[in-house]
């Protein structure tokens, strides 16, 4: 047991770092491609592509990585994702074309996709039940990673060139790599060896459908979609986030990083609880409970919307990010749960994948709605889709309750 905490809490550190590494470069593209772009028009598309293009390659191969994880390891499949992280990250320090660090970041979510096999290296070392727990841990790491690694990235840009931020992430990835080959176990459990008594117990959706389609069972096919149209709500705001503050509240830059800032501290600090909160219960317990967190988000973005206070829509925005811990990590435990213990890489790259192509939508969406009516429109639209995301919760749980008898 000890050791099993030991290989978690280690997998937890790697997992922030190497967040970290990616978060470095973050916020500070725009900055870059500026420098480098010849035309404004240049300069938007390159923008809008250096964010895209990573989403695209993981939503494209999640799935491919995830089925090779099962087949070869999943531990293989870290070290393959922190060799291309290191690799596209020294090439986008080197670059000084735009549309080649595009082209870079596009590769660069294509091979790489770290999160979905640290999930299923973990899940080999987790119960079913605490599932949930694994997942909101590993969030947490990805938040704070995600934190850290912007500061950093400042940090070195304000002291030395861009060529650096890249560099040192470059480094870091290879440092993560190096750590998983020496000091985590070249298999937690493997799925294919594993006893009867590590083995998760499965479902009946499982024992009736084939492994190869077990995923596209009702219970997760709605799982998946609850998932996507949660990810998609969160993620409206992206792109008028800064124009709507500033206009709303007249508030300068430090106070918009802050308000952006709080959602994701509210989450580090309610994601194990919420974790906690549902890991015993039913799947149909479990649905019920989400849906009305998915009824709270929606009223904290309808209040957040009409609010002539940055302090309270700064308020709203933490209790926002603490509802949202009660969300993805939750979902991502049930899904992993209904799933068939030989094939969690490939449920949970599907999971990855289905995450990467609902905050497109969601940063897309946003952008539609902020271009039709205005920044001011989109928080409404926000609550609409938390209640779609509230119904979609509510039939997967009917749907859970008839086909599994839960």
């Amino acid at each position: 047991m000890a050791g099993t905490i030991g290989t978690i809490r280690l997998l937890f550190a790697i997992q922030l770092v190497t967040m970290a590494a990616m978060e470095m470069s973050g916020p500070f593209w725009p900055l870059r491609l500026k420098e480098i772009s010849a035309s404004d028009l240049a300069f938007s598309m390159a923008a809008t592509g250096t964010y895209v293009a990573p989403m695209l390659g993981i939503a494209l191969t999640g799935s491919l990585w995830g089925r090779m994880g099962d087949r070869y390891g999943h531990r293989l499949m870290m070290l393959r994702a922190l060799a291309g992280l290191a690799l596209t990250q020294l090439g986008l320090a080197l670059a000084g074309d735009p549309w080649t660090i595009v082209l870079l970041r596009f590769v660069q979510g294509a091979c790489a996709g770290f999160s979905a096999p640290a999930q299923a290296y973990g899940v080999d070392l987790e119960t079913p039940e605490r599932r949930g727990r694994l997942f909101a841990f590993l969030q947490v790491a990805t938040n704070v990673g995600s934190l850290g690694g912007a500061v950093l990235g400042g940090a070195i840009l304000d002291h030395a060139s861009f060529f650096w931020i890249n560099a040192a992430a470059s480094g870091l990835c290879v440092a993560c790599a190096l750590a998983v080959l020496a000091l985590l176990p070249p298999s937690a459990a493997s799925p294919k060896t594993a006893s009867p008594k590590t083995a998760a117990p499965k479902t009946a959706a499982q024992d009736a459908a084939p492994i190869a389609t077990v995923w596209r069972n009702p219970v997760i096919r709605g799982l998946l979609l609850a998932h996507g149209c949660l990810l998609a709500s969160r993620l409206l705001p992206q792109m008028p986030f800064a124009l709507y503050v500033r206009s709303a509240f007249g508030a300068e830059n430090w106070e918009i990083g802050l308000c952006y800032g709080v959602m994701a501290t509210g989450f580090v600090a309610s994601a194990a609880l919420w974790s906690r909160v549902f890991e015993s219960r039913t799947l149909r317990g479990t649905l019920g409970g989400v849906a009305l967190v998915a009824l709270a988000c929606a009223g904290a973005a309808l209040v957040a919307g009409v609010t002539n206070s940055i302090a309270v829509f700064a308020a709203t925005y933490f209790i926002w990010g603490a509802l949202l811990g009660a969300t993805t990590p939750v979902l991502t435990g049930l899904i992993s749960r209904e799933a068939a213990v030989n094939r969690q890489g490939h449920i949970l790259g599907v999971v990855q994948s289905m995450t990467q192509a609902s905050s497109m939508a969601g940063v897309a969406l946003g952008g539609l709605v902020n271009q039709a009516a205005g920044a001011a429109a989109v928080f409404p639209a926000v609550s609409v889709l938390y209640l779609l995301s509230c119904g979609l919760l509510l039939r997967a749980r009917s749907t859970g309750a008839g086909d599994l008898g839960r």
